[in-house]
């Protein structure tokens, strides 16, 4: 096992810090999250309010938002389309390097590890379109934001299995996929895309030991981090 870092020490590392992979990604068309997630948030919102009907707010968060872009976009588009008031578009990264953005109430940036961020409410939409390559322990906040969403609500992120190892250095692989299956959360190993579709409370079986940010590069071409975990016994 490499030597690890833990989360803070992992917060300064360059790997982390100079990560561009969310730098400068749009809303829609080339280089989006349209194009990553397969779908236009802002839609997934439009449809989430005609279903409704009513005026609660509905909202989406995205982590490990990078300069916040795409969201800045998004709240644009929302206001012309005369819903802005119903919705709360969100995003936190570890870097405060947002672009200009107006202050609007529909509009919420903040920079903070998302390991230790604690939201304010519950969202229809979750989204982590790369972020957690860069990512210490992956795990936790796969399950803490499992806990975020709004009953029926829904997540999905990037996640590469070969980033999370054993002990030995191994990656978790099939295990963890069958593990995060049994907590209700859906994979897809061909998109390395992890997807969940309800609010639940979840404990996976791991123990986070630390992260190597010396890992190298990972599928997308860009450097990322391995994070390194002991799987617990079951229990009883």
């Amino acid at each position: 096992m490499p030597p690890l870092l833990d989360d803070d020490a992992l917060a300064g590392s360059a790997v982390v810090a100079n990560s561009d992979m969310n730098r400068e990604r749009q809303l829609a068309g080339v280089n989006s999250y349209e194009l990553e997630l397969g779908f236009n948030p802002v839609d997934v919102l439009a449809a989430l309010l005609r279903v409704t009907g009513a005026p609660d707010t509905v909202a989406w968060l995205d982590l490990c938002c990078g300069t916040g872009r795409a969201l800045i976009q998004a709240a644009g588009r929302l206001r012309e389309q005369g819903v802005a008031g119903r919705v709360l578009v969100e995003g936190v990264d570890l870097v405060d390097a947002f672009d200009p953005a107006p202050d609007v109430p529909w509009l919420r940036l903040s920079a903070a590890p998302v390991l230790t961020w604690t939201p304010r409410r519950r969202y229809d939409l979750i989204t982590s379109v790369h972020g957690l390559h860069y990512v210490g322990d992956k795990l936790s906040l796969l399950s803490r934001a499992a806990g975020w969403l709004t009953d029926g609500g829904r997540l999905v992120a990037d996640l590469d299995l070969s980033a999370v190892r054993l002990p030995d250095g191994a990656p978790a692989g099939r295990r963890l996929a069958a593990d995060l299956r049994d907590a209700g959360f859906s994979y897809d190993g061909r998109r390395r895309r992890i997807g969940r579709d309800d609010r639940g409370d979840v404990e996976l079986p791991y123990e986070y030991l630390g992260a190597d940010d010396a890992a190298g590069p990972n599928y997308t071409g860009q450097a990322a981090v391995h994070s390194f975990y002991r799987r617990r016994a079951a229990r009883g």
